[in-house]
């Protein structure tokens, strides 16, 4: 499965929040989760990142570990060529 995850910095970006963001990373990686691009954005969102995870529940509890650093929400996708599908 896909997610589109969208963030907001709950504080001010430092280099000590973001060693603490590398780590919760990769603790991420290791219980399965994928981190296909993660990007800083300017706008609304101070970050957008492409995940992948082999369901919803695995990909919610890395997230919340991430509650005190940033502010999320969510997006779970569908590939193109299946959501064509349900228009029959």
């Amino acid at each position: 499965m896909i997610f589109i995850i969208l963030s907001k910095w709950r504080r001010k970006p430092t280099k000590e929040v973001v060693a603490q963001m590398r780590k919760l990373y990769e603790q991420a990686v290791k219980e399965g989760v994928k981190f296909r691009g993660r990007y800083w954005t300017l706008g609304r969102h101070d970050a957008v990142s492409i995940t992948e995870g082999p369901d919803e529940k695995t990909v919610m509890k890395a997230l919340i570990r991430f509650g005190d650093l940033v502010s999320t929400e969510t997006l779970v996708t569908v590939p193109s060529e299946e959501a064509f599908k349900l228009l029959e």
